[in-house]
């Protein structure tokens, strides 16, 4: 053998580690992760362009899709995870997967049509034919939307768990991968629909993502068999006794009185005469009442956990416009950044997400779950005070005395158009990174520009120092949401474990709405400033929440200083915590 060869049973064994993770339960979980995201990613980009572009260049139909997606989750979210925790690991994910694929190809073909027939379709019935294809289209992707909640809810929140087992050092690399894999195809899936849409047209965009969502489903249903196969421990789940414990939350759990219970269940079983057609009446009653049972018991399960706390701090952080959407993009337009500037601040706060997915996993084996929060918290604010310092610095718009319905008046009077995707010559206006125009001005243009003179130049420290600030804290808020997902994975007993993350995905949309309002009460640029000082508030808000929890479950412990120890993690587990990882 010559000096150097590697020896046969060793190369053989490392093809063999190699071949064994490409097939086992955690590749497969992230592969079918990375397609189910890759294809709402798309699906959502696309649906918002598409509506915009039926409507005659308006953004009513948007927003009205938008509201119907947010209340429905509002409301229903409980409800979602309570079906998740009542059924079967498999038939949850079967179920939800091809409920919200076959709704996005279904919606896929009726736009084509309508894009196709649009208008013939005006002129039948008066145009109320093509409405009734609206209200379809914007109730059936709602439906896509609620059975992905059900897919991340079942496959984020209970398979990811159950896969890891009890190596919770295992769970937090896990959920930092999924979320690497969530921030590139945020960046990645729109570029890709969006080229294909730009050189294409509306028409073979709707095909291709009825398409891709096809072929996506049929993978992603033999990658969930695969790994439920290879998880015995997914067929199994917590007992009747505990399901039961949900719908009497406002009592006392007397651990006595079960075997009473269960005494009761028999002798009812050998009664005969009436009380069957009894039982049948009140069975009746209680399932028109139950949605609304399971909507209340499900709020105060999530009141009672001890975890409620990190929760809501998590839910605060939704109240914001420091992020990368079509809001923030369009003031920062208003002050001059180029669509190709975005595009890059939009791949840097990429970066820095990820890097905040590895800050997580670090931190996390140096200082323990409840800290991690703690010092991601600190990091996240300590960036944010450069937003709200840049509402003070020279080029920031702010002028409180300008009233925030000035522009909407001044349309309305001068009868101007609402804004567009395109111009009234027919050439299409640049779009931003979103692939949407500058809704705070109804022009693509940058503020104080005019055809015959140079823009006057406006200064850009402010603007600067606002991305600067929403970039870098994206390090702090990704190993932040990471810590509170870890601890509702760890802390909530598995006949909960659904209905609880349904109620806390329903708080995120909440905050998400308000923050929406928040900025239609306030929509021109001079009142951006405004909403970044409540934004960096509501965020502050939230980390006193998670300090008052983290406070709670450590006592004296809380600045202890961290050390290397790997048994450190084990802060996460709360006084009262029944559940098992």
């Amino acid at each position: 053998m010559a000096r150097g060869a590697e020896p046969a049973g060793e190369r053989r064994r490392r093809c063999g580690s190699v071949l064994g993770y490409f097939t086992s339960a955690k590749f497969l979980l992230y592969l079918g992760h990375a397609l189910s995201t890759w294809g709402d990613r798309m699906w959502h980009f696309a649906v918002s362009v598409f509506l915009v572009e039926l409507y005659g260049n308006s953004l009513l139909l948007t927003a009205v899709y938008g509201l119907v997606v947010a209340g429905s989750v509002l409301l229903l979210g409980a409800i979602i995870g309570d079906w998740v925790d009542k059924n079967s690991r498999l038939k949850v994910a079967q179920t939800s997967l091809v409920v919200q694929n076959a709704s996005v190809i279904l919606c896929g073909i009726i736009l084509m049509i309508v894009f196709w027939f649009k208008t013939q379709l005006l002129t039948l019935y008066h145009g109320w034919l093509l409405t009734m294809c609206y209200i379809l289209v914007i109730t059936i992707a709602n439906i896509a939307n609620l059975a992905s909640t059900a897919t991340a809810i079942t496959i984020q929140r209970d398979w990811i768990v159950v896969v890891a087992g009890e190596d919770r050092s295992k769970l937090a690399d896990m959920n930092a991968t999924i979320r690497r894999i969530d921030q590139l195809t945020n960046i990645l899936a729109p570029m890709a629909v969006g080229q294909i849409m730009t050189f294409g047209s509306p028409t073979i965009g709707c095909g291709f993502i009825s398409g891709w969502n096809l072929m996506s489903m049929c993978v992603e249903y033999l990658l969930l068999w695969k790994v439920y196969q290879k998880t015995p421990t997914l067929a199994l789940k917590c007992s009747k006794v505990e399901e039961s414990e949900l719908k009497q939350l406002n009592a006392k759990k007397d651990n006595d009185m079960k075997p009473a219970e269960g005494v009761q269940l028999i002798v009812e079983k050998d009664v005969s005469g009436f009380e069957p057609q009894q039982e049948k009446e009140v069975g009746c009653a209680a399932r028109v009442a139950e949605p609304f049972i399971t909507f209340r018991d499900g709020w105060v399960a999530y009141y009672n956990q001890p975890v409620f706390l990190a929760g809501m701090g998590l839910a605060f952080l939704y109240m914001t416009v420091l992020g990368f959407d079509c809001i923030t993009t369009g003031y920062a337009y208003t002050q001059g950044l180029s669509g190709s500037v975005l595009s890059l601040l939009m791949g840097a706060s990429a970066v820095t997400g990820i890097m905040g997915t590895v800050a997580f996993t670090w931190l996390r084996r140096k200082c323990g779950l409840i800290r991690t929060g703690l010092i991601s918290g600190v990091a996240q604010f300590a960036c944010l005070i450069l937003c709200a310092i840049s509402v003070f610095m020279p080029g920031s718009p702010m002028d409180l005395t300008v009233s925030p319905f000035a522009d909407i008046g001044a349309r309305l009077f001068k009868s101007e158009p609402l804004p567009t995707i395109a111009s009234p010559g027919g050439e299409p206006e640049m779009a931003l990174a979103t692939g949407m125009p500058n809704l705070l001005n109804g022009s693509t243009t940058p503020a104080n520009s005019g055809p015959e003179m140079s823009p006057e130049p406006v200064p850009l420290i402010s603007v600067s120092l606002l991305f600067a600030g929403v970039i870098a804290a994206r390090v702090g808020l990704w190993s932040f949401d990471l810590t509170v997902t870890q601890l509702l994975q760890e802390n909530v007993v598995e006949s909960e474990r659904g209905i609880i993350n349904g109620v806390q995905n329903s708080m995120n949309y909440l905050l998400d709405l308000l923050h929406f309002i928040m900025v239609i009460l306030a929509p021109n640029p001079e009142a951006f400033g405004l909403l970044v000082l409540i934004s960096v508030s509501f965020v502050a808000m939230g980390h006193i929440m998670y300090f008052r929890f983290a406070q709670k479950s450590l006592g004296k412990q809380l600045f202890a200083c961290c050390t290397p120890d790997p048994k450190a993690v084990s802060d996460s587990s709360l006084p009262g915590n029944t559940s098992t990882v």
